[in-house]
């Protein structure tokens, strides 16, 4: 088994991975946890597996850079989906990032988050009405996917018939931040970025002229910037705009997804959550922990640094693999144990640090109250078929996961 995992750590290329690798990618990162937690690529880049190993990384914003223009140019190119990725809160430093965070932030606050809770459960209680007029249902379709689509269209205030195109959208451009890409996913997210930006500047338009409520639409408070006067470029707005819809779909769809075929293939843990539904937080968490739904990160080093007695010379791209740091038994105890009242729990599926999830509050009331209702309406819930990978490596999920009610 030794040999193995140094075999694996040793043959490890994130520009050529296995089908075996989409299905499971856990035996590979534990082997390079083990053997070479800072693995450096035949690209030249590093591979960082170690729990201790991330939150340096993360807090260090001077040394580590989030800014994505040097490591997007040779794969973008001009494009929109270059302009796209390089203006977006999540891929800037301090100032550009804090200025944006802040916005966002504002319209994300506890209140803000508190208020959208009846509306997400008669969101939630619809889907599983249609779900038990069925019998048999495909999860991510018919619930996982239609919730953050519908309560990021709601903080936008995008209009109800004006969404269908929103999750293809989402899908397109994060497709395109895999780590390699073919020239029809490149097309597409630019396809998306153009089509997206061409819908927000109608939407902006409109909100311009008629402004709604800041306090909850986020649009409008990202139009209309801070007391002080601070605003986005027209730039600024329109791109995150595009960030804050995917920032919060995939991922979302992922927890929700995750969270309910880990709880079919964990039954023990599964009646447990039955039996005491007051664990439905720390089980959220640990959805997040054991099958992060973003599973890597990525920094550009400013200046030399060393990471475990391995120096990395300054300009080098590096990758953050929280699917394996959050399996790392210096932090977590039997990491590989799915546990649904695991405590503590300091995962990194939000990051940490400076670029710690704005969104964070909202995914968890999402995934709280949509896994929490389904189970109780459907607690002996089956699957019905395989369900089906997402084929991604930053994002972790599933296409498709045909159930029945039970």
């Amino acid at each position: 088994m030794d040999g193995n995992a140094r075999e694996l750590a040793a043959s490890f290329d994130l520009e050529k991975l296995t089908p075996e690798f989409y299905e499971n990618p856990y035996p590979t990162y534990r082997a390079l946890r083990e053997n070479d937690p800072v693995k450096r690529m035949p690209n030249g880049s590093y591979f960082l597996t170690r729990y201790d190993d991330l939150v340096t990384a993360y807090k260090n914003t001077r040394a580590f850079s989030s800014d994505k223009k040097k490591e997007f140019a040779p794969k973008y190119g001009s494009s929109l989906l270059y302009e796209h990725h390089t203006t977006s809160l999540v891929f800037n430093d301090p100032p550009i990032h804090t200025r944006v965070r802040r916005l966002i932030m504002g319209a994300l606050s506890p209140r803000a988050i508190a208020e959208m809770e009846p509306a997400l459960i008669a969101l939630v209680d619809r889907l599983l009405d249609s779900i038990a007029a069925k019998g048999e249902f495909e999860l991510i379709g018919d619930f996982a996917a239609a919730i953050p689509v519908e309560v990021i269209g709601n903080l936008l205030d995008v209009p109800h018939e004006e969404r269908e195109p929103l999750r293809d959208w989402s899908l397109a451009i994060l497709g395109a931040l895999e780590p390699v890409i073919s020239a029809e996913v490149f097309a597409r997210g630019n396809k998306a970025v153009a089509d997206f930006l061409t819908y927000l500047e109608t939407l902006v338009e409109r909100r311009r002229a008629k402004p709604g409520n800041p306090e909850r639409d986020v649009l409008t408070r990202l139009i209309q910037g801070e007391p002080n006067g601070e605003r986005l470029s027209e730039r600024e707005l329109l791109q995150n705009c595009i960030f804050l819809l995917n920032a919060g779909h995939e991922t979302t769809t992922n927890l929700i997804g995750n969270g309910l075929v880990a709880l079919v293939r964990y039954p023990t843990q599964k009646q447990r959550l039955i039996e005491n539904p007051q664990l439905i937080k720390t089980a959220v968490e640990e959805v997040l922990r054991y099958e992060s739904s973003n599973q890597l990160g990525n920094r550009m080093t400013t200046e030399r640094v060393e990471l475990g007695g391995v120096i990395v010379e300054a300009g080098t791209p590096v990758t953050l693999c929280i699917g394996a740091a959050n399996r790392d038994p210096a932090q977590f105890p039997d990491p590989e144990l799915f546990e649904v009242g695991r405590t503590p729990n300091r995962h990194l599926a939000f990051a940490t640090g400076a670029h710690q999830c704005a969104g964070m509050a909202l995914a968890r009331l999402e995934g709280t109250i949509a896994i929490s209702r389904f189970l109780t309406r459907f607690p002996n819930y089956t699957l019905a078929g395989e369900p089906v990978r997402g084929g991604r490596v930053r994002f972790r999920g599933f296409l498709s996961i045909p159930c029945a009610v039970g």
